[in-house]
């Protein structure tokens, strides 16, 4: 997701960043989609994407990359839930199940976010 000018251009990097990993292709994209910020801190609506990767990375190995291209999108991490040029989140990684201090999978918000449970059901069809 993006709130930060030009969001458009900051979700396209996003899935470029992505598809770009080594052992990585970008299978399919859901609709983008406008939604309120998360936290109760002022700021502009995002911009929201999900999309379905197949990769050869680890799970950590992918966080590393996705962090690697919100900081090449100029993301400073600052204060929780700020305004942000570019939030790149590992939802599900297939069946897998991941319990780390820094990295949780199945994502600990994915029950409570509306806008997943669309892009998901969105994008269901592309992971068989």
């Amino acid at each position: 997701g993006s709130n930060l000018p030009d969001r458009t251009a900051h979700l396209a990097a996003g899935r470029a960043g992505l598809a770009a990993l080594p052992d990585t292709a970008l299978i399919a994209a859901s609709t983008v989609e406008e939604t309120e910020p998360l936290g109760g801190l002022p700021q502009e609506p995002y911009l929201n994407q999900m999309v379905l990767l197949r990769t050869g990375l680890t799970p950590r190995v992918l966080l590393q990359g996705c962090l690697a291209i919100e900081h090449a999108e100029g993301r400073v991490r600052g204060e929780r839930w700020a305004p942000r040029t570019l939030d790149l989140d590992i939802v599900r990684y297939g069946d897998l199940s991941v319990r780390e201090p820094d990295l949780v999978v199945p994502h600990p918000e994915l029950p409570h976010r509306a806008f997943w449970q669309r892009e998901l059901t969105e994008l269901l069809p592309y992971a068989r």
